[in-house]
């Protein structure tokens, strides 16, 4: 009878622990070199022409996707580099040479393509996804080449696949693109898009798992274009 009630009261034990307790939206890891995201999401889309605001709880983590051409001060969807869907709208950027990559995400499924991917873009379209062109930094565990010098110096991003999941990686601090490149390598990631960064272009911000709000990069302007938006 003894040992019945023990049982009853660690079942109800770890009921009452476990209730009410919210799910993680956001999972972080770091290396010696790395930050490494990984945002707990349902949805993703590309944010166009207006960063998502702070107060919409549906928004976990956003930052810089595409490159942008020109500091303009009105949007343009031609302002963003290459073809690109949002919201499942397909819109025509501009020619961008380093481009030599893309990411969809529609039905549920992402993809990192390499080259060629015009008609993925069209599928994200048709199937109400998003989609973007960027350049590819290594693709199927394979590192490409470099379309800046190494040696240059700052903080660096790529949305990754890395142990199979979908994360967003980040430079501890300035460093060589180089380093950057070879953190990644070390790590084994099978999948690395460049993100856009810079001063102002690398302004980003996630929803912690108490649902505060936390800035990455705080200095902003107003010329970004283009957002990464992950979503619950």
């Amino acid at each position: 009878m003894l040992k019945k009630i023990f049982f009853i009261v660690l079942a109800w034990f770890f009921i009452m622990n476990s209730y009410g307790q919210q799910a993680d939206v956001m999972r972080i890891e770091t290396t010696n070199d790395l930050t490494i995201y990984y945002p707990q999401y349902s949805d993703i889309d590309l944010a166009c022409g207006k960063m998502p605001e702070k107060t919409d709880t549906n928004v976990l983590f956003c930052c810089e996707a595409a490159f942008t051409g020109q500091l303009l001060k009105e949007f343009k969807h031609s302002n963003i580099a290459g073809h690109h869907v949002s919201g499942g709208k397909f819109y025509r950027g501009y020619k961008c040479k380093p481009n030599t990559g893309c990411f969809v995400f529609y039905q549920n499924q992402w993809k990192f393509l390499l080259h060629t991917y015009a008609d993925e873009l069209k599928l994200a379209a048709e199937n109400g996804g998003m989609g973007f062109g960027q350049n590819m930094i290594i693709y199927d565990g394979e590192t490409q080449p470099s379309f800046r010098k190494l040696q240059s110096k700052f903080e660096y991003r790529a949305l990754c696949e890395y142990h199979g999941k979908l994360c967003v990686i980040d430079s501890k601090g300035v460093v060589s693109y180089a380093s950057f490149i070879d953190s990644l390598e070390k790590i084994g990631v099978t999948h690395a898009l460049y993100l856009d960064m810079g001063g102002g272009w690398n302004h980003s911000w996630y929803r912690g798992n108490d649902g505060k709000i936390v800035e990455i990069h705080p200095k902003t302007h107003n010329y970004t274009t283009n957002w990464l938006v992950f979503k619950k």
